[in-house]
């Protein structure tokens, strides 16, 4: 019985694994408890690839850390992209990607700051490594804007035009996420070390510590898990959609962004209760520059092998502004290094608001 006490709610979770993968076989044409396993599935299971990928950044520093986190996080939302890739729901994909930013940008780093500040009155942060982050993000989102601008503004462009110009763009992105990277872990370093020094975070004694063997298995199998949970709840998604009357619009950027986002909201909002706000910032920001910057080029790239055609950049105007907004209040609220309750407050009270605008929005 004690052993049951210590499990947590995501432990607990990992139930509905099994319950989805029951319904997958021998209910299959209840699409809408299946959605709603899989989706439930994936949490616990991103939960345990975050606590995994946690264990190992302890062992690299934070600005590392910060990057195999977001890398190993962004694992769900990679995998969920792929499969919808695979049944031609490209809508679905960008939806899932723009949520995914802006989910990062303003819930996850929001939440954290409002977990960190409800414990300390006021938290800081390097506030040169965040602006880099920060500027980073302003290069996805000129990313964004350019194809959707090119599409509105040369309507008599055909597909193929927009194809070259979304995988030009693509390779520019990649290119400047590779620079970033090379920046921050190799040639300036010192901008993105830690604000204060601060005492390692003691292991939960209700979780066993995890050594390097047991920490890449976590991983290897929550991955695994992750991708058949993301297969199955892919095809669910359409049947599911319209009977929950949820646009596909809805279903990508604020449902799929929330369970794939699992991973990093546990560990930057834990990362902030100990005050360790240089890691939970270079989760948050760390992971929405990894998706704009690097997973949807990779997807792009992808859409030609694996897509039943090739896939663009071309994102509707409301996603285009939702993540413009989002990179425009980041970059204000972390200006100054310091983050208190009140700011991640704000932060959530912005994905609140674009959350109900793709609410209404009708699918295209």
């Amino acid at each position: 019985m004690g052993k049951f006490a210590k499990l947590g709610i995501l432990d607990w979770m990992l139930l509905f694994v099994p319950a989805a993968l029951f319904l997958y076989f021998l209910a299959p044409e209840r699409h809408s408890l299946i959605f709603f396993a899989s989706c439930l599935a994936i949490i616990p299971l991103a939960g345990l690839l975050g606590r995994a990928t946690e264990k190992l950044a302890d062992r690299v520093g934070e600005t590392a850390g910060g990057l195999l986190n977001a890398t190993f996080g962004n694992a769900a939302e990679l995998i969920i992209a792929v499969f919808a890739l695979k049944e031609g729901l490209y809508d679905v994909v960008k939806a899932s990607l723009t949520g995914s930013i802006i989910g990062n940008v303003l819930l996850v780093l929001g939440a954290s700051f409002v977990a960190g500040g409800l414990r300390h009155s006021s938290q800081h942060f390097n506030v040169l490594g965040a602006r880099s982050r920060s500027t980073l993000l302003i290069m996805a989102a000129v990313g964004l804007v350019v194809p959707a601008a090119f599409h509105a503004l040369s309507p008599s462009s055909g597909a193929v035009d927009e194809r070259i110009l979304s995988v030009s763009i693509s390779v520019i992105l990649i290119v400047t996420y590779v620079l970033g990277l090379i920046f921050s872990l190799k040639t300036h370093r010192h901008y993105f070390a830690s604000a204060r020094e601060t005492k390692c975070e003691q292991p939960d004694e209700n979780i066993p510590s995890w050594n390097l063997k047991r920490s890449v298995a976590v991983l290897l199998c929550s991955t695994a898990l992750v991708a058949w949970m993301s297969e199955i709840l892919v095809g669910s998604i359409e049947p599911a959609s319209h009977a929950l009357g949820m646009s596909d619009i809805f279903v990508g950027v604020i449902v799929l962004a929330i369970i794939g986002n699992a991973a990093e909201h546990s560990t930057a909002i834990l990362a902030a209760l100990h005050n360790r706000m240089d890691l939970s910032v270079a989760i948050s920001l760390g992971s929405s520059t990894q998706v704009a910057l690097f997973v949807a080029p990779v997807i792009v790239f992808a859409s030609f092998l694996i897509g039943p055609s090739p896939m663009n950049l071309t994102f509707t105007p409301s996603e285009v502004l939702a993540v413009v907004i989002s990179v425009v209040v980041c970059g204000h609220v972390i200006e100054d290094g310091e983050s208190n309750w009140l700011e991640g407050a704000q932060l959530l009270s912005v994905y609140a608001i674009l959350a109900l605008v793709f609410y209404v929005l009708p699918s295209a």
